[in-house]
């Protein structure tokens, strides 16, 4: 801990922002984690399966029910707005499932954003540190006292150093951790566009009657329309 301190102390003012814009983020990554791996985690297929289910069998009160149960999900939430104009003609059953999609997917992506920023803020003020470290070394060469000139100067060149490292020690990992959370968050919008897709179609071919074997192939065709005019027909 007292080498930390002292690191830290040796870093200058730039280090401790530096630290705190690594304390951010952190919490932002841990909070992000929770939220897309945990929080809005579920088994799609099964899910889906049960919802589709329900909906043949003409269920769409108990898949209303179902969504309802997980409606802090956002593919749930997604899918409850779609089921609840289920009774609707098909256009009305569109417009649902494009309000569900334009009002749960920004749910995935929701401070996401930040973490990158972040990652560049880090990184910049490292560069920041460093150009205050060469300042301080040049300022050393130029006007200190040479019996302190040697001490100013190793002082602004380790301000410089520390400064660059402790940037990139927190904006390396914060882009690791970025890159994941948003291929989890590809992942679980892409899935919902999905979903509620082949739900959406569900819904609509429902309307459509049933084909059945006597509308393709009546079992009475007129035989008088069939048959060739009559010679009588022809001379006239």
């Amino acid at each position: 801990m007292t080498a930390f301190l002292q690191f830290m102390n040796d870093s200058g003012v730039v280090g401790w922002f530096i630290l705190l814009t690594g304390v951010a983020t952190l919490a932002l990554v841990f909070e992000r984690a929770k939220t897309l791996y945990f929080n809005y985690g579920l088994n799609v297929g099964e899910f889906s399966q049960r919802i589709h289910t329900l909906v043949l069998g003409k269920k769409i009160d108990e898949a209303l029910i179902l969504c309802s149960q997980m409606e802090h999900k956002p593919l749930a939430k997604a899918f409850k707005i779609i089921l609840e104009k289920a009774d609707r003609d098909n256009e009305t059953i569109f417009q649902a499932h494009d309000i569900a999609l334009s009002e749960n997917m920004p749910h995935y992506t929701r401070r996401l954003h930040y973490i990158s920023m972040l990652a560049t803020v880090a990184t910049l003020l490292g560069l920041l540190g460093t150009i205050h470290g060469l300042i301080l070394s040049f300022k050393a060469v130029a006007t200190a006292d040479p019996a302190l000139k040697q001490h100013l100067l190793a002082n602004g060149i380790s301000v410089s150093m520390y400064t660059t490292a402790l940037g990139l020690a927190v904006a390396i990992p914060t882009m690791i951790f970025f890159s994941f959370l948003t291929s989890r968050q590809n992942q679980l919008m892409e899935q919902a566009q999905e979903k509620c897709s082949k739900l959406t179609e569900l819904l609509t071919s429902s309307h459509i009657p049933q084909i059945t074997k006597n509308s393709v192939f009546p079992d009475s065709v007129t035989v008088t329309s069939m048959m060739p005019p009559s010679p009588k027909a022809k001379s006239s």
